[in-house]
């Protein structure tokens, strides 16, 4: 099947569900798709989740001292919600408006580093007034820099940009693109 990317939509936020919702009015049900940019090649979202949680070993892998510290305070982590980790490991458990994958990806990363959560608190990892904030996908370094692609992305109304250049978040919205079946 043959695919044509259509636009960068970048980041959509509390608007997932709207904004979704008017692809498939625009192009059908089944007829769009996200998909990444990598290099030369378009990988699947599944592939890109992936890469993303690389950024989260590696980082953990050349800043011990932050792992340590993540693994010795918190019992656990959230993004947006603290039901949040009901998801444990599954990228597919979305039960907030707005994506929850920086949580997830953390989670498989620490333990792909051969650790566990021991702390005795669950730790809020979005916002900037919170105690892992420093391990947010918006001010941690991506792995791979060369590899995210530059340019514009699709402002659908959530804010201007919020995460700093070279970071996991940075790659994760400006690699990301819309296909419709050609």
């Amino acid at each position: 099947m043959e695919w044509e990317t259509i636009e960068r939509p970048g980041y959509l936020g509390k608007k997932r569900d709207e904004v979704v919702s008017q692809w498939d009015k625009k192009f059908g049900e089944n007829n769009w798709r996200i998909a990444y940019q990598w290099g030369d090649l378009i990988i699947p979202r599944k592939e890109a989740l992936q890469i993303y949680e690389d950024g989260y070993y590696e980082f953990f892998k050349r800043c011990s001292g932050t792992l340590d510290w993540l693994i010795d305070n918190a019992s656990d982590i959230y993004d947006t919600e603290e039901s949040n980790i009901k998801s444990k490991f599954n990228y597919e458990i979305q039960e907030t408006e707005n994506n929850h994958i920086h949580d997830i990806a953390i989670r498989r990363a620490v333990l792909r580093n051969g650790v566990w959560f021991k702390g005795d608190h669950l730790m809020h990892v979005r916002w900037k007034d919170t105690e892992g904030y420093r391990i947010n996908p918006g001010i941690v370094a991506f792995h791979l820099p060369h590899m995210i692609v530059p340019g514009e992305i699709k402002d659908y109304g959530q804010s201007t940009i919020w995460w700093k250049k070279d970071t996991i978040e940075d790659f994760y919205q400006r690699n990301k693109l819309l296909q419709i079946k050609a």
